[in-house]
């Protein structure tokens, strides 16, 4: 059985959502789209600021719909997530990243329960070590 490359990138690039989006380029979560486009994954930034990153509108309206969400990566402290919890567990990522800073065992547990997986890791770093 013959792979073509679109199929074969499919298994290996990840739908990522940044949540806590920025164009503010000091932010780690700026970083972190820049770095996942080098990387050749589909990001997703979605923040509460009307702007572009990376030449990607943000995303500040929740109910858009996005889908296929392999990875919500956070950038949004554990204070202000609450309001996120709904958002989040919809998308039905595969996984979500706690950067540093962002650890929540709220929302840890309400993933868990919704099968989705949770690390507590730092997204550039990932992309630094090619364990993303």
């Amino acid at each position: 059985m013959l792979v073509t490359f679109v199929e074969l990138k499919k298994l290996y690039m990840k739908k990522t959502v940044v949540l806590g989006a920025t164009d503010n380029p000091t932010r780690y979560a700026y970083k972190a789209v820049h770095r996942l486009k080098q990387h050749g994954h589909e990001v997703v930034p979605v923040g509460i600021k009307k702007a572009e990153v990376g030449g990607i509108p943000i995303v500040t309206d929740k109910a858009e719909g996005i889908a296929d969400v392999d990875t919500v990566t956070l950038y949004v402290g554990p204070q202000n997530q609450p309001s996120w919890y709904d958002y989040i567990i919809g998308l039905k990522p595969k996984r979500i990243i706690f950067n540093p800073g962002t650890e929540n065992q709220e929302l840890e547990r309400l993933a868990e329960e919704a099968n989705i997986q949770t690390l507590h890791h730092c997204t550039l770093v990932m992309l630094a070590t090619d364990s993303y």
